[in-house]
């Protein structure tokens, strides 16, 4: 039985772990999912450690809320470098869906953004652990996004021969 980690914190706006819950039973109805819930984005990288070495997880998708405040960019920049090492000491794919308080000019949009992000990532990650990164080559240079309006491809090299 394939297991799913979940981590989220209180911090958030919009309750982007119970959507990536949701998201997960529906694609993968046999995987036992564990959620975690930390204060802020600072406390998720252990969360996701524990959920790994600890309870066995194949993946986790952290959900995190970054305000608006310098403090809280550099908060983020050192989180997201947590994450790296988490993923690399693992060998397990965290996958980081975050939210920047900043980035919408309203409560609507952000909850839109946060929703969009948490429920696309979490296919994402069922994907990567039941097929590998094969199972996501079909989109490779798509130009794909998550929260935001996908961009599209520039060239698709595979038909121009270059």
């Amino acid at each position: 039985m394939r297991k799913v980690g979940i981590v989220d914190t209180t911090f958030a706006r919009v309750d982007m772990g119970s959507i990536a819950e949701r998201v997960i039973r529906e694609e993968l109805p046999s995987a036992r999912v564990l959620r975690y819930t930390v204060p802020g984005i600072k406390d998720i990288p252990v969360a996701a450690k524990k959920l790994i070495e600890e309870e066995g997880c194949d993946g986790v998708i952290t959900l995190g809320w970054v305000g608006g405040s310098l403090v809280d960019k550099l908060s983020y920049v050192v989180y997201s470098m947590s994450l790296q090492l988490v993923q690399l000491l693992s060998n397990k794919h965290v996958i980081d869906v975050t939210v920047h308080e900043d980035e919408a000019g309203s409560a609507d949009e952000l909850k839109r953004i946060a929703v969009d992000r948490a429920s696309k990532h979490a296919r994402n990650l069922v994907v990567l652990i039941t097929k590998g990164g094969e199972g996501l080559m079909r989109h490779a240079g798509k130009g794909l996004r998550q929260g935001v309006p996908d961009v599209g491809p520039i060239d698709d090299g595979a038909r121009s021969g270059g």
